[in-house]
């Protein structure tokens, strides 16, 4: 993320996001309210007012709207970041107040204003700006099937598929080597497009250790990192996420990070000590000023704003704020922040118990 320019006075903010990353940075810190202005394409009558007189063109033009909708999401082939909202400032042959929605992509400028910026949604665009996440790619794989995936701050992206006709007889090499080579020179092709700091290959069994001894002399053997799941399906990512022999490779990430913190959390919950999980239980921790952090996911945000009731949420988090209690917005695309949105979307550390 590049911030070009920023007004605290005013509230506003200048920003390039410059991959999917940082529109989900985005998708977490505008909100509804907000003015969000960019250059978008809007379908504009040019001719005679009547219904059925003139001609509907395509036009590109800058717009200002007040946000009334956030929608990420990144499973979409798309993958864009779409905020509706009603116009509030832009083309002169486009009322305002009529509805629009901008569809903000990587490399594209966009001015955001806010009043007030929130301590801990600043914060994140202040990450976003300075943090740059390690490139990693995850291979999980047995003998017949390799699921490929990219990480990603909001948990991970699964690039393809690719499947082997492996032989059960671990003497029978020709069709194996074929599968690894197929799996070998993806990698490679992916770590040519964007160079990875580390490759996590995982597996049931020994077919993990094959890999790599096929691979042999690759300069790719270097960067890969070796560890079992119990299953060899898609859903083992989220295994492999939390192995201890990742947790080297993944310290510096933010999921990493996130997964510590939920992890930290539960902990407390299961004691029963400084552990809070719930909206009213989280609520009454922050008016005793007894909250340490706050942990919430980013569905149960999304989920307040379109059912309307995220006002007095955001009251509260300003509440917290003002305690000086840290809050953390976890990812819901990954295991751990599924774990929390199972709690309510929203627990809290304590710095004492409360009675």
């Amino acid at each position: 993320m590049k911030i070009l320019h920023s007004d605290t006075r005013k509230g506003e903010v200048t920003v390039i996001p410059e991959h999917l990353d940082d529109l989900w940075d985005l998708s977490t810190i505008i909100e509804k309210g907000d003015l969000l202005k960019a250059q978008t394409v809007r379908k504009i009558k040019i001719g005679e007012s009547t219904e059925r007189s003139g001609s509907i063109v395509k036009k590109t033009v800058t717009l200002t709207i007040q946000v009334e909708q956030i929608d990420f999401s990144p499973q979409t082939q798309s993958s864009l970041l779409r905020v509706g909202g009603a116009i509030a400032e832009g083309f002169e042959d486009i009322p305002k107040g009529s509805h629009h929605t901008i569809s903000i992509e990587p490399h594209m400028k966009i001015t955001f204003q806010k009043h007030p910026w929130p301590a801990y949604a600043w914060n994140k665009l202040q990450q976003a700006a300075k943090t740059k996440q390690a490139p990693v790619l995850l291979c999980v794989m047995d003998r017949e099937e390799a699921h490929i995936a990219r990480l990603k701050p909001y948990g991970y992206e699964v690039l393809t598929t690719i499947k082997g006709d492996v032989a059960k007889k671990r003497d029978d090499h020709h069709k194996q080597d074929t599968f690894y080579k197929e799996i070998l020179t993806y990698l490679e092709e992916q770590d040519r497009q964007t160079p990875v700091d580390a490759i996590l290959i995982a597996s049931p069994a020994f077919w993990k250790e094959d890999f790599k001894k096929a691979a042999k002399d690759h300069p790719l053997t270097k960067k890969m990192t070796l560890a079992t799941v119990s299953s060899s399906d898609a859903t083992a990512f989220n295994e492999l996420l939390k192995r201890q022999e990742v947790k080297q490779v993944l310290q510096q990430d933010r999921i990493s990070k996130e997964m510590k913190l939920v992890e930290e959390v539960l902990t407390e919950i299961s004691k029963g000590t400084l552990g809070v999980y719930g909206l009213q239980e989280v609520k009454r921790s922050i008016e005793h000023g007894a909250t340490k952090c706050i942990l919430i996911t980013d569905m149960f945000i999304k989920e307040a704003r379109e059912q309307k009731r995220y006002a007095p949420i955001e009251a509260l988090l300003k509440q917290a704020e003002m305690i000086k209690a840290e809050v953390h917005l976890i990812s819901s695309m990954h295991d751990s922040g599924k774990r929390l949105d199972g709690l309510g979307g929203i627990a809290g550390i304590l710095r004492y118990q409360m009675r």
